[in-house]
């Protein structure tokens, strides 16, 4: 009993000696500095989440760029990077004459590249690809092996017979990729007609360029052309002859059918082959037929008597003084075989005088012979789909001078292309169509311009065939196909004048004379007569049996019907009809 007080004494003794409580302890701002140091917490954690985002940001910036580095190391320098996708590179349209012969073609070829890092010894190994790609600079080769960079073309485009040479030689260092590559079956054939591309597939000349869009359409779907290789080959195979027999520096050949505007044949020499555009000068990649212009000379004279009767200055019985030379400007114009006698209008056509041409012009006026050879488009680059179609060369000044030469063709350079059209105009009832590379159809309306009256044209076209029958373009006919047309032989420009020494020589022609329906035009570039003879090389001796020849080949082809017409009796009739007062 006595110890009860002793517990309570103690335990109230250990209550009075325990701690006081922490809260009241504490600081009275202690609750302040806790939510300060929450907020430094938190900041430091919010800084180190961005130093994470940027550091991962940074890595995969470098790691892109070194991906891209590696990508170019393996690819090459950009100049050998494609520029057009691989798929869409497959896809280019093949392109076809209109018989369906394919005359460009895309094709799945291999080309070889190198990795120098990896090749063993460079000059070894550019010697033993040498012994299978003969064409590999091996000094060149050599270097670029031994050169720190990791990606070096060797060779482009290789035959499967090649690819498999190199894969046999078991060499370190070397790849293949597959790449497109263009091929153009029939080589030089229609070359300047068809073009080419570069090696990524970009339509550089011709009817690759021309139509680039179109074979580019992603569809592979091929483009038909015009041409007839068959007309083709015969235009070239006879201007390659005749070039040859008169040493012609060059020479161009077109085929036009006049109702339509289609070429059938375009052929210009030199060429060159298509499958290697680079092996070739830019003389030879030069298109003649359209990018080229020449004074055509006495051609012109056709266009000279359309605008006088259309202006109706002049009629077929119109005569004019032709016995001495016409002076004009302070020139003398005369006649290589003046007749030196008044002459009609068909006899100056047929016996190409200068002197009388120039009097009709002068009669019809500059303006509207300016406006007559415009309707032709004679003013114009020829309105053809080659972008190679060049502008003609025209005076500066149109005065009476001018328009004298303009009437016997010097003083104004055309292409060959916009003569021919201007020809087929005549051929087809004074109704212009403008000359195209795409095949029209059977039932496809063709858009004209008439440029000159129906008689007009019917009477020019009479002309033409008398200047075969019995002119100066007599070495051009062919038996049974009725050919007209008119010589054109032009002294060429040079320092201070003309050299009478080089001349372009030309014959334009049409056929069949009584229903026409095709223009030909064959043109020769300083061509020389073979010794020991010493006659100029006019159009009417070496351009006039191109034509003829030509003719000859290519009527049966073009379902041409031969005519039994006698042409000494047609001669007859036609004199008869334009020339009434010569016959007794």
């Amino acid at each position: 009993m006595r110890l009860w007080p002793f517990r309570k004494q103690i335990s109230s003794e250990t209550r009075t000696l325990a701690p006081p409580p922490l809260a009241e302890a504490a600081p009275a701002d202690m609750s302040r500095l806790l939510r300060i140091e929450s907020d430094e917490t938190r900041a430091m954690d919010a800084s180190r989440g961005r130093l994470r985002v940027m550091g991962l940001s940074l890595a995969l910036g470098f790691a892109i760029l070194a991906g891209r580095a590696i990508e170019v190391a393996i690819t090459g320098p950009a100049d050998a990077v494609p520029t057009r996708p691989v798929a869409e590179a497959h896809n280019r349209g093949d392109l076809f004459d209109r018989t369906g012969q394919v005359l460009a073609t895309t094709l799945e070829t291999h080309s070889l590249y190198a990795d120098p890092a990896l090749v063993w010894d460079a000059a070894e190994t550019a010697e033993m690809l040498a012994t299978v790609l003969p064409e590999v600079d091996v000094v060149a080769l050599t270097e670029s092996l031994g050169s720190r960079r990791r990606f070096v073309w060797v060779r482009r485009n290789l035959t499967p017979r090649q690819r498999q040479a190199v894969f046999a030689l078991g060499l370190p260092g070397l790849e293949f990729r597959t790449e497109p590559r263009r091929v153009y079956p029939r080589g030089r054939l229609a070359s300047h007609v068809v073009g080419y591309t570069n090696r990524d597939m970009d339509g550089l000349a011709g009817a690759e360029r021309a139509f680039d869009g179109a074979l580019m359409s992603g569809d592979g779907r091929p483009v038909a052309l015009s041409i007839d290789m068959a007309v083709q080959f015969h235009v070239d195979e006879v201007l390659r002859a005749t070039m040859t027999e008169y040493r012609a520096l060059a020479a161009t050949g077109i085929v036009m059918n006049v109702r339509t505007g289609e070429i059938l044949g375009m052929v210009s020499l030199p060429d060159f082959d298509p499958n290697r555009p680079s092996d070739a000068s830019p003389g030879e990649r030069l298109n003649r037929a359209a990018q080229s212009v020449y004074e055509m000379g006495s051609t012109f004279k056709a266009f000279t008597v359309a605008v006088a009767l259309e202006e109706e200055t002049a009629t077929l019985e119109s005569r004019y003084d032709a016995r001495a030379p016409l002076a004009v400007g302070g020139y003398r114009i005369s006649d290589y075989h003046g007749e030196e006698r008044w002459l009609s209008v068909p006899e100056i056509f047929t016996h190409s005088s200068n002197i009388g041409s120039g009097h009709m012009a002068l009669e019809v006026g500059a303006e509207a012979q300016r406006g007559f050879l415009g309707d032709l488009r004679l003013l114009e680059r020829a309105p053809i789909e080659l972008a190679e179609s060049a502008d003609p060369l025209l005076p500066r000044n149109w005065g009476p001078t001018e328009t004298v030469t303009i009437s016997y063709g010097h003083g104004i350079a055309v292409s060959p292309i916009a003569t021919i059209a201007a020809f087929a105009a005549i051929a087809n009832d004074g109704v212009y169509v403008p000359p195209t590379l795409l095949p029209v159809a059977a039932d496809e309306t063709i858009l004209g311009e008439r440029v000159m009256r129906s008689d007009v044209a019917r009477d020019v076209l009479a002309l033409m065939r008398e200047n075969v029958v019995g002119g100066t373009g007599g070495n051009a006919e062919a038996v049974g196909y009725l050919v007209a047309g008119k010589t054109g032989t032009a002294d060429k420009p040079s320092r201070g004048g003309y050299d009478t020494s080089r001349l372009i020589s030309s014959f334009s022609a049409v056929f069949p004379a009584n229903d026409p329906q095709y223009a030909i035009l064959v043109l020769l570039d300083e061509p020389q007569m073979p010794e020991p003879t010493y006659l100029r090389p006019t159009g009417g001796r070496v351009a006039a049996p191109a034509v003829g020849e030509i003719v000859a080949r290519i009527a049966p082809i073009l379902g041409v019907e031969r005519s039994n017409e006698d042409p000494v009796g047609r001669a007859a009739m036609v004199r008869a009809a334009l020339m009434p007062e010569l016959i007794p």
